[in-house]
């Protein structure tokens, strides 16, 4: 009787252990930290890379000279969430560019596979900053803004914007959470002083641009002040330089339409690093090249705007360039393999991208089709991908998303209500003439193998083992609607 029970005991540890063991391989199969073996040489960078291990439970691999050198690896992997940590000395656009080519190798389909971002810094202790800035979650309340984009402050409690294009000189604040914004017209000279005075006021969370910038400069606004970078920190170039306090809280700051703000250009006197280590951004989000369509930058920060309180920063700018690549394949499957020609000079740069692209496809690109090629790969995310960082809900939402998984079978429930609008879904009208209309946009809260649309089903969606994309859903208030997907 007791050696029964001794067995059963041990079938029963057998299988707990063996669940457990299961159950952590894929949490660590969740997250990955790549570094550079430079990286991996230095015990202050280490300590960067060993946080971040220690938090997600991630597996660490190293490279030589770039992320790719890890792509058999990534495969066996198959991670959600890739997070390298570098030295700003060996960032550039290209590495950047092909990081982003990388997560689209690790399986057959034309979507990226997992979420990635770049920790970086003027030193390891502020790399390591940004990796205690992302260790919890935040709700962004605060903002301060120089666009005519989300001028209207709805989404923040405390909010001041310059227009630093079209007339400039406009400027309004709201000081209380159901405060209406007060506008007003300043001289355009006096907008950097004007954005300075309420940096300090506010201390904001959230700080938006698109003015010109390049890697050494933000203009505010156009061509009258200026932003510079020195010493890892960000200083307004007055007639006596004025050097720029960071913050005690998360940050981010999303340079949607600024030109090359976001490469760093293997140098740390950079805007970009800057911003990460002067500013304190936890997380930044920047174009590595010069920029006049803007799909990919207008895109991120509007499918983020329109899932405020659903979608974390990551996502929202994933799940926008997943958008893209559906997008450009149902245009023609061959674009996906033609690279903007960024190495040419710029006055080569359309002849030989027309070259390239009717190589592929045949066919003369239409300047969107340029657009989506030349805004592909090109938007950096400065951070930690996993970093639960949401706007928070101005109003009702106006649905609720149920996830289920049965059998072979996966059910996404959207359930809508009597304050839904199909309008705010959709992005509302938030630089419509750079993105238009958006899809619903939902990231899995866990991984689904080889998803496709279940027998009978006739959405048009993108689909893929993170996330779904409905097109073209016209919904109801007070309806439900279920999309139903086979999976392996």
């Amino acid at each position: 009787m007791m050696k029964k029970r001794i067995v059963v005991m041990f079938a029963v540890w057998l299988f707990t252990t063996c669940n457990l063991l299961e159950a952590r391989d894929q949490q660590v199969r969740d997250y990955v930290v790549a570094a550079s073996k430079e990286v991996e040489a230095d015990g202050e960078w280490m300590k960067v890379v060993e946080a971040l291990a220690k938090r997600h439970r991630a597996t660490v691999l190293y490279y030589d000279k770039q992320p790719r050198e890890l792509l058999e690896e990534l495969r066996r992997l198959t991670p959600r969430y890739l997070a390298v940590v570098e030295k700003p000395e060996n960032l550039n656009r290209e590495f950047v560019m092909e990081g982003h080519r990388l997560s689209r190798e690790i399986d057959d389909d034309i979507y990226a596979d997992y979420l990635w971002g770049i920790i970086t810094g003027y030193s390891a202790a502020d790399a390591m900053r940004m990796i205690e800035g992302s260790a919890k979650p935040f709700v962004i309340h605060t903002a301060l803004n120089t666009t005519a984009e989300l001028s209207d402050g709805k989404y923040f409690d405390r909010f001041a914007f310059m227009n630093d294009g079209g007339t400039p000189g406009g400027w309004g604040e709201k000081t209380t959470r159901d405060g209406e914004v007060k506008n007003e017209q300043i001289n355009k000279w006096e907008i950097l002083n004007k954005w300075v005075e309420k940096y300090k006021e506010i201390d904001p969370d959230l700080l938006v641009t698109s003015s010109h910038a390049t890697e050494k400069n933000l203009e505010m606004p156009f061509t009258v002040g200026n932003l510079k970078p020195q010493g890892g920190r960000l200083y307004a170039d007055f007639m006596t330089p004025e050097f720029l306090e960071g913050t005690a809280h998360p940050r981010v700051y999303f340079a949607a339409g600024n030109c090359l703000i976001g490469n760093i250009d293997n140098d740390p006197e950079s805007m970009a690093v800057a911003w990460l280590s002067g500013m304190d951004a936890t997380s930044m989000v920047g174009y590595v090249v010069t920029t006049w369509y803007g799909r990919n930058g207008w895109g991120g920060l509007k499918y983020w705007v329109a899932n405020a309180g659903r979608l974390t920063l990551a996502q929202a700018v994933y799940l926008n360039q997943q958008d893209m690549l559906r997008t450009a394949h149902a245009w023609f499957p061959e674009m996906l393999t033609v690279n903007y020609p960024f190495s040419k000079m710029e006055f080569g740069e359309r002849e030989a991208f027309e070259k390239q692209f009717k190589a592929a496809t045949g066919q003369e690109p239409t300047k969107d089709q340029m657009g989506f090629v030349h805004d592909r790969d090109v938007v950096a995310l400065y951070g930690d991908p996993a970093w639960d960082v949401k706007l928070q809900n101005s109003e009702p939402l106006g649905y609720k998303v149920d996830f289920k998984v049965k059998g072979k079978q996966c059910f996404v429930t959207i359930a809508t209500n009597e304050y839904f609008d199909g309008g705010l879904m959709r992005g509302g009208k938030l630089k419509q003439e750079h993105v238009t209309d958006i899809p619903f946009a939902y990231y899995f809260p866990k991984r689904v193998h080889n998803p496709r649309l279940a027998e009978g089903q006739e959405w048009e969606v993108a689909v893929a083992e993170d996330f779904l994309l409905l097109y073209n859903c016209d919904f109801e208030k007070n309806k439900k609607y279920t999309i139903v997907l086979d999976i392996n």
